[in-house]
């Protein structure tokens, strides 16, 4: 498996592209910004759907200019309303002064459960409510390892979790989310957050101080 980053938009949110090792299609997630950037690391490869892991607008600056190129924008159904609009109750791009949205909408709408392929990869759809209402994570597993990656967006960093003062936050919600969809995951679980540097789950049971106890 290929896990690839660029630190992209205003916030430097993490973008990852994933592949297989055997030149397979790319999953992008998370497209946060800087286009041109984008663009570049993708050129000449098929990319077979941009992921957002929610609908704010750290995480989805690029995605208009690469849907207009014909590829589809994937998210969870409870955000897809709200990447058409930069207002609060919608990206909250306008809060801080950006009008990051996409006004060409979801072309395909997630479910919790749910499962696709990537080239030979298995990626899991984990609705995690909390940051937003349709925050997701994605468990991708590596053909014929035990690893598994975990792509949390705003769900969970490196000791810290995603904020919940936004409009369609909810701390109660982010908590449950950890303790019930998060926290059963394999303790070698190699965390891809949507800020900051990569965890494991197993480091974040011991030191995250926002990780639920019993």
């Amino acid at each position: 498996m290929l896990v690839e980053r660029l630190r992209l938009g205003p916030l430097e949110t993490n973008c990852f592209l994933i592949s297989d090792e055997v030149g397979g299609p790319v999953l992008v997630i998370d497209p946060g910004g800087d286009a041109d950037r984008l663009k570049e690391a993708i050129a000449g490869r098929h990319v077979q759907a941009v992921v957002l892991t929610h609908a704010h607008f750290d995480h989805l600056g690029a995605a208009e200019s690469l849907a207009r190129e014909g590829i589809e924008i994937l998210a969870h159904e409870l955000d897809a309303e709200r990447v058409l609009t930069p207002a609060a109750h919608g990206t909250g791009g306008a809060i801080f002064g950006f009008d990051d949205h996409v006004p060409s909408g979801v072309d395909r709408l997630l479910s919790d459960g749910e499962t696709f392929t990537v080239g030979t990869l298995a990626v899991e759809v984990i609705h995690t409510p909390g940051h937003t209402q349709g925050g997701i994570c994605l468990l991708v597993s590596e053909p014929g390892t035990a690893t598994k990656h975990l792509f949390s967006g705003d769900t969970l960093f490196a000791g810290s979790v995603g904020r919940t003062d936004m409009p369609g936050g909810d701390a109660r919600a982010l908590s449950q989310a950890i303790a019930t969809r998060l926290a059963p995951l394999e303790p070698d679980t190699i965390v891809h957050p949507g800020h900051g540097p990569d965890t494991t789950i197993s480091r974040e049971q011991r030191i995250n101080p926002f990780w639920p106890r019993a």
